[in-house]
């Protein structure tokens, strides 16, 4: 048996001499964060390294961020990234190694490059927006419009939430008198848990799309929060090809989310989706009243139209009247005359006599017989003979 023998303390206060002689230096270090937590103040990380091929964890360590270091980062990171440090992120970080006799081995982050993340953030986003567009369904949304009374509304938000109040108090108070019947399906705005609830939620409203015309999507602003559960495939495709037009307010500034991208209309705050709502009833309103006024200016039109015509019709009439009594008199008068030309009279006047048997001319003296009497009329008078 050995005579060199070590307590553990001084073991490990070797092992730290050896680490602050060998890594005396800060380093940049990219890793995963697989775990991120708060304490007292400090930040602590469990940072993790995976094949790119199988996505096996390949190295692991643990990290701190100590108060007055982290007081500094977190609200630069948060501020440029627009979300916090959260598992799942790609995080550029530099660091010094530690090694305390009592704690163990960490690396002591001194800086983080937001920078990296959101260069990780966009290569992910690039991706999903790419499988999208594959898939066909990244468009599918902005083929649907949003209905003229679009005014039964399903919302997804968180319950209690101070922008779905607004976005409550916004379509109540509107100054037009419209009525909005609205139903709130709960679900967790923020954290590892958006994509999962808001596809539940989803999920509740299909069952009911009979009862609805359009679905809002609403998150209150206030300060930097992550929005990286906005960000998802699942979540893409679920609002992709859902069957109403889905409407995203989930009040950020930065670039928009791919929640935004593939939904039919993206606003800024719940309650510029109420105002989209209000002026979507508004310019219905709108065409409605102008179409009124069409009409009722084409009718009004119409019947100065046709009163002018009577008008002039009940000028004209009295002309008109006369010119028919004296075109009609005239060939009265020429009717007359064609009358007159064919008077017995006349022929008798010239000489001429009408044979009469029975009241009826005789044009055939076959027609009479012995014994038969006739008249005939000549211009003076009548003779009156018996055939033999």
């Amino acid at each position: 048996m050995t005579s060199d023998r070590y307590s553990l303390r001084q073991l490990n206060l070797m092992v730290r001499d050896a680490i602050e002689m060998q890594l005396p230096d800060e380093y940049w270090v990219e890793a995963e964060l697989s775990e991120c937590r708060e304490r007292g103040g400090h930040c602590y990380l469990e940072l993790i390294e995976k094949d790119e091929h199988t996505n096996t964890p390949v190295a692991r360590a643990s990290a701190k961020c100590w108060r007055q270091t982290w007081q500094m980062l977190q609200p630069h990171f948060e501020r440029v990234t627009g979300q916090p440090l959260h598992a799942g992120l790609k995080v550029l970080l530099r660091v010094y190694a530690q090694f305390h006799e009592a704690y163990g081995f960490s690396w002591i982050v001194t800086d983080i490059d937001p920078t990296y993340t959101i260069g990780d953030m966009a290569r992910k986003r690039q991706e999903i927006i790419r499988q999208l567009k594959e898939e066909g369904v990244f468009d599918l949304q902005r083929e649907l419009c949003i209905p003229m009374f679009a005014q039964r509304i399903a919302v997804i938000s968180a319950a209690g939430a101070a922008g779905y109040g607004d976005f409550i108090r916004q379509l109540e108070e509107n100054d037009y008198g419209f009525k909005f019947e609205v139903q709130l399906f709960p679900a967790i705005m923020q954290g590892e848990q958006v994509e999962q609830s808001i596809i539940k939620a989803l999920n509740s409203i299909y069952s009911r799309i009979p009862d609805f015309d359009v679905v809002c999507i609403l998150r209150g602003g206030g300060a930097t929060a992550d929005l990286s559960g906005f960000d998802t495939l699942a979540l893409a495709e679920n609002v992709a090809q859902f069957p109403l037009p889905i409407i995203t307010g989930i009040g950020h500034d930065r670039d928009e989310s791919i929640l935004d991208m593939v939904s039919n209309t993206r606003v800024k705050t719940p309650t510029a989706a109420a105002a989209l709502l209000i002026d979507n009833l508004l310019q219905v309103l709108t065409r409605i009243d102008s179409a009124q006024q069409r009409i009722s200016t084409a009718i009004n039109q119409r019947f100065a139209t046709q009163k002018a015509r009577l008008d002039s019709l009940q000028t004209l009439l009295p002309v008109l009247a006369q010119r028919f009594l004296s075109n009609a008199k005239h060939r009265l008068e020429l009717i007359e005359i064609q009358l007159q030309s064919y008077d017995p009279q006349l022929l008798l006047r010239r000489g001429y006599s009408i044979t009469l048997h029975n009241g009826r001319a005789v044009r055939d003296p076959q027609q009479l017989k012995a014994g038969d009497e006739i008249e005939t009329r000549v211009e003076k008078g009548i003779i009156k003979s018996t055939v033999q």
